[in-house]
C-alpha cells in the first residue's frame, strides 16, 4: 500500500558547495529538494570578507540550473585577522547570515582555522550584540587527544568558555556525534542549537572499519560508537526545538577518497530526505520530520518557514544513485548500507 508524506520544504542548515566544475554539478541535487542552505566557506582561499562572499554567492547563483528556487545563505570563515566591523556590517546588509569557526586543522580546508580563541573574542562579541549566529566545527585538534573524544573535549575546554564570556551569542553546534553533544545541547538554553547529518543519523564506527576500510563513510566528525548514533536519533526524533538538519554534503572525487590519505566528507544531498524519512519512520516519529527538517532550523536563524512542500512517497527500496559525474572526476554518492522505502515525489 502507497503512503505519502508531505511537509513544508526543508532547507539545509549546513552544506558544501566548493566551487568550479564542482560547483556546477553538485548544486542541483541540493536546488531540487532545499530552499535554502547555509553555505560553508571552506574554499581555497576560504571566503573572508564580505567581497569573498558576495563573489561566491554570484557564482553559486550563476551555477543555479534555470528554474530553480534555491537561496543560498552564505558565511564568513572566521580567521584571527577577521574584522568585527566586517562581519557586522555584512550581516546588516543582508550578505552573510552566519560566521563560521574552524579549529586550525579540524578538518577539510580548515588551515586558516583559529588557534587562539581570545583573538576573536572582540569578534564574538560584536556578533552577540548584532545577532549573528556562530557555526561551529566542535573539535580540538591537539594530536594528544583521541578522534573519537574530540567533540566532548571541544565543549568543555572551548565552547562553553566562549559561551561563558560571551553572553547572548548564539551559537550552532554543527553536525554533532555524540551523546554529550546531545546532553550539553538540551541544557544549553535559547543561544544554543545544533545541526545534525543524514549519515551520522545512519552509520556509527563500524560502518567504516569492519570488514575493511571503507572510505566513502568516512567524514569529520568521524562517526561513533552506536551508543552516540541512538542518542542522536533520539534527539532528532524527539521534537525537540533546537536541533535541525545541517547536512554536511560534502563531495570529494572518488580518487580523492580512494587514496592512501582519503578526504573526509559524504555526499548525501540526492538521498537525504528519503533517509530521514525511514530514520524517522523507523523511531515511530514520521509526524517530526518537518520539525526537523523544515521548521526548527528557520525559527533558530530567526526565518519564516518555506511556503512551498515536499511529497514523499513510501515504496519499493531507494536505488542510490550512480556516481555523479563532474568536471573533477566522479562522486560517489552515500548509501547508508539498508533499505530506504521512501523516495521525493514532488
Amino acid at each position: 500500500m502507497t503512503q505519502t508524506l508531505t511537509l513544508r520544504r526543508p532547507d539545509d542548515w549546513h552544506l558544501h558547495l566548493r566551487d568550479g566544475a564542482m560547483l556546477k554539478a553538485v548544486l542541483p541535487d541540493t536546488a531540487r529538494d532545499f530552499a535554502r542552505a547555509i553555505i560553508m566557506p571552506n574554499l581555497v582561499p576560504p571566503v573572508v570578507t564580505a567581497a569573498d562572499a558576495a563573489a561566491y554567492r554570484d557564482r553559486i547563483r550563476a551555477a543555479l540550473p534555470e528554474g530553480a528556487d534555491f537561496t543560498p545563505l552564505m558565511t564568513l570563515y572566521l580567521t584571527e585577522t577577521t574584522d568585527p566591523a566586517d562581519v557586522v556590517a555584512a550581516h546588516a546588509e543582508g550578505l552573510v547570515t552566519a560566521v563560521k569557526l574552524y579549529p586550525a586543522g579540524a578538518t577539510t580546508n580548515s588551515d586558516s582555522g583559529v588557534r587562539d580563541m581570545r583573538k576573536v573574542q572582540p569578534v564574538f562579541e560584536a556578533m552577540a550584540e548584532a545577532g549573528i549566529p556562530l557555526c561551529v566545527h566542535g573539535e580540538v585538534t591537539r594530536p594528544e587527544i583521541d578522534i573519537f573524544d574530540r567533540e566532548a573535549v571541544f565543549i568543555e575546554e572551548v565552547l562553553d568558555p566562549i559561551r561563558t564570556r560571551t553572553p547572548g551569542l548564539r551559537v550552532v553546534m554543527e553536525h554533532i556525534t555524540t551523546a554529550d553533544a546531545c546532553a550539553y545541547l538540551r541544557d544549553g538554553g535559547e543561544t544554543l542549537g545544533a545541526t545534525i547529518t543524514t549519515h551520522h543519523l545512519m552509520i556509527n564506527r563500524n560502518h567504516i572499519l569492519v570488514g575493511g576500510i571503507r572510505p566513502h563513510y568516512y567524514c569529520l566528525p568521524v562517526a561513533k560508537r552506536e551508543r552516540h548514533r541512538e542518542a542522536l536519533v533520539d534527539l532528532a526524533t524527539s521534537g525537540f526545538d533546537r536541533v535541525f538538519l545541517g547536512t554536511d554534503s560534502a563531495p570529494h572525487t572518488q580518487a580523492n577518497k580512494e587514496t592512501a590519505c582519503g578526504c573526509a566528507g559524504i555526499y548525501s544531498a540526492p538521498v537525504t530526505m528519503p533517509c530521514l524519512a525511514q530514520v524517522f519512520e523507523d523511531a515511530g516519529a514520521l509526524d517530526r520530520l518537518e520539525a526537523f527538517a523544515s521548521l526548527n532550523g528557520p525559527a533558530f536563524y530567526g526565518m519564516a518557514p518555506n511556503a512551498g512542500t515536499m511529497t514523499l512517497e513510501k515504496g519499493e527500496p531507494l536505488e542510490i544513485p550512480a556516481p555523479l559525474a563532474t568536471g573533477d572526476g566522479p562522486v560517489i554518492v552515500f548509501d547508508p548500507g539498508r533499505p530506504v522505502l521512501w523516495r521525493v515525489v514532488g
